[in-house]
C-alpha cells in the first residue's frame, strides 16, 4: 500500500483488509439483483466478466467515476471488466454524428485508464463492433416482438435525452438488454437510473432463449449545490475530469453541506456522498488539515467516523469541503492531464 502524507494524497488499489470478496463486490451498492446470484459470482470470480456501458457523450464526470470506482473494486476482487463504449446507443439518443461520437469514445477510454482501471483486465468494446451483425439484429427484432412500446418507454424514462420519446429511444433499452448476452458477461453494472433497463432485460431475455442477467446498481450523487435529485452535467453544479484545481475548489466550497448526513425532506448531503462513494474507496486514510488553534488535523480510516464527526460538530463543513477538494483533485488529476495531452 502507498504511504500517506498530510497535504498529499495517494489513491491505492487492493482488497480492503478484513473485507471478504462479497463485501468488496457489493460495498456502496444500492442494490444487487439477486443477492444469491451475486454471492455465487463472488465465491468464484476467476474468469467472470462484468460490464458497464457508457454513451460517449463528453468528458467523464462524477457519475462515470462512481461507476469506475465500482469497476476497480470488481477488478480487485478478481473479475475481468468490460467497458462498452456505446457509440450506437449515443447515436440513437441524439448525441451527435458517428464521427463525433467515435472521437469522444477514444478520449473516454484514455480517461478511464488514467483514472485507475487496470489496462490488463479491462476490455473496451465499441457497440458498432457487434451491434450491426445479422444475428444481433435478428435477436433485437425478437425482443421487439416481446416488448410493448409502453414498457420500453418506461425503461428509457430516466436516461433519454429530450422531452419526447423517439422510436430510436424505444429500441435503445432492448439493445442494452441484448448487449449483456452478446458481450458474454456474468454481471451487469449501472447506476440506479439503469435499474428499469436491467429489469426489462431480466424479463425479456429469457423469452428469446437467453438467461436473465445478474445486476448491481450504484447510487446517484445529489446535485452539488442543492442536495436535490441527481447531479447532472446538463443542469446545476457538476464535477468533471476537465475541471482545474481552482474550479474544483470553487465548486466544492459552494456545495450544499449541512452538519448532518440526513437533511430533512428528500435532500442528501452531496459532500458526504462523495466522501463515501469516491474518496474512501480509493484512499486508505483521509486527513483533514486544520490549524492547531482549531484542534489540529483530523485523520479518518473510514467514512462512518468522518460522518459522525460532522454530525457531532467536531468536523466543520468548511474543513470537510477543503479536504474533499484536495482528494477529488488527486483522483481526477491524471485524467485531466491525459485530456490536455490529447488536445495538444
Amino acid at each position: 500500500m502507498a504511504a500517506r502524507g498530510i497535504g498529499r494524497y495517494f489513491p491505492v488499489r487492493g482488497v480492503c483488509v478484513g473485507m471478504d470478496t462479497y463485501e468488496l463486490v457489493t460495498r456502496n451498492a444500492s442494490e444487487v439483483v439477486t443477492e444469491e446470484e451475486v454471492r455465487a459470482l463472488a465465491d468464484d470470480p476467476d474468469g467472470k466478466r462484468v460490464y458497464v456501458g457508457y454513451e460517449p457523450s463528453g468528458v467523464l464526470h462524477i457519475g462515470h467515476l462512481l461507476g469506475a470506482n465500482k469497476l476497480i473494486d470488481l477488478q480487485d476482487a478478481g473479475f475481468d471488466v468490460v467497458v462498452l463504449l456505446a457509440d450506437v446507443h449515443a447515436y440513437l439518443n441524439d448525441k451527435g454524428t458517428f464521427d463525433e461520437i467515435a472521437d469522444i469514445a477514444d478520449r473516454m477510454k484514455e480517461q478511464f485508464l488514467a483514472y485507475g482501471l487496470d489496462e490488463d483486465s479491462t476490455e473496451f468494446v465499441y457497440g458498432s463492433d457487434f451491434q450491426f451483425d445479422e444475428e444481433y439484429v435478428l435477436d433485437l427484432h425478437g425482443l421487439e416482438l416481446e416488448t410493448t412500446l409502453s414498457r420500453a418507454e418506461r425503461a428509457m424514462a430516466e436516461i433519454k435525452s429530450g422531452e419526447s420519446v423517439k422510436v430510436s429511444q424505444a429500441v435503445y433499452p432492448l439493445m442494452q438488454a441484448l448487449d449483456i448476452e452478446y458481450l458474454d458477461v456474468d454481471l451487469a453494472v449501472g447506476g440506479m437510473e439503469q435499474r428499469k433497463v436491467h429489469m426489462l432485460a431480466r424479463d425479456v431475455l429469457p423469452k428469446v432463449g437467453y438467461d436473465a442477467p445478474t445486476c448491481l446498481h450504484t447510487p446517484l450523487i445529489a446535485d452539488l449545490g442543492t442536495g436535490e435529485g441527481k447531479m447532472s452535467s446538463s443542469s446545476g453544479i457538476s464535477i468533471s475530469m476537465e475541471d482545474s484545481t481552482e474550479e474544483l475548489e470553487e465548486k466544492v466550497n459552494s456545495a450544499f453541506c449541512p452538519p448532518t448526513r440526513d437533511p430533512e425532506g428528500d435532500l442528501e448531503n452531496p459532500v458526504l456522498q462523495i466522501f463515501e462513494y469516491h474518496v474512501f474507496p480509493r484512499f486508505e486514510e483521509v486527513v483533514v488539515e486544520r490549524p492547531e488553534k482549531y484542534g489540529g488535523n483530523l485523520e479518518y480510516e473510514d467514512y462512518e467516523s468522518l460522518a459522525q464527526d460532522l454530525e457531532s460538530g467536531e468536523l466543520h463543513p468548511a474543513d470537510a469541503k477543503s479536504a474533499l477538494a484536495h482528494y477529488l483533485d488527486e483522483l481526477i488529476a491524471p485524467g485531466r492531464e491525459r485530456l490536455e495531452e490529447l488536445r495538444a
